[in-house]
């Protein structure tokens, strides 16, 4: 390992130390090593949108909303050659979790999460993409 030298302005560093008080790092490089972990794992992704990929999308959505669960159901059949599976969970009287397990290029999941996660009652969305090695 190397030990470099990083500038950071002050309140850049007081979020990273908020970071670290909520997640638990034991100090600074911690934190900083999973952050750029992060931020390159996403220019890869930003970089190759042709890359086969895995996926897992996960959003909540209320089931009462009108029409929504069927539109949210078109979408998956719109996209059948890119889900491999799909969980979904009750998790009150009004809302419901559903985890797609993707597999496809890269642009083609995002565009599919997308679809999802900005139709109207749904709550929140959330697309983790794993390039294929």
């Amino acid at each position: 390992m190397q030990r470099i030298t990083v500038t950071l302005d002050e309140e850049l560093l007081n979020d990273v130390d908020e970071l670290m008080r909520r997640r638990g790092y034991q100090n600074r490089s911690e934190a900083i090593r999973d952050l750029t972990r992060s931020g390159l794992k996403q220019v890869k992704e930003e970089a190759v949108p042709q890359a086969p990929c895995m996926g897992a999308l996960v959003y909540v959505y209320d089931h009462a909303a009108r029409n929504l669960p069927g539109r949210l159901t078109r979408h998956s059949h719109d996209h059948h050659d890119l889900t491999l599976s799909t969980l979904h969970v009750h998790i009150d009287h009004d809302s419901c979790l559903e985890v797609a397990l993707l597999k496809g290029k890269g642009q083609e999941l995002k565009r599919f999460a997308d679809e999802v996660t900005s139709s109207r009652s749904v709550r929140h969305g959330q697309l983790v993409l794993i390039p294929d090695a």
